[in-house]
């Protein structure tokens, strides 16, 4: 999934920093090395996590899971 979420993110133009901004500031609780443990695989990321992220990139759930089995 930490692929996928990179990909998002790049595609979006925005910066880890920048990101984790826009989720504080939506109300998730999350600093940029922790996101940065999401994208390389190292942590499970919440579920509330991808609720904000759906709602910021406006994409489809089936976005985050793209290639996995």
């Amino acid at each position: 999934m930490g692929s996928n979420l990179r990909r998002l993110r790049d595609n979006s133009g925005l910066s880890q920093e920048k990101l984790c901004a826009e989720l504080q500031r939506r109300g998730c609780d999350i600093g940029r090395s922790t996101y940065a443990k999401y994208e390389a695989g190292e942590l499970n990321i919440k579920a509330s996590i991808i609720v904000a992220l759906k709602k910021i990139y406006s994409c489809s759930y089936d976005d985050f899971f793209l290639g996995l089995e």
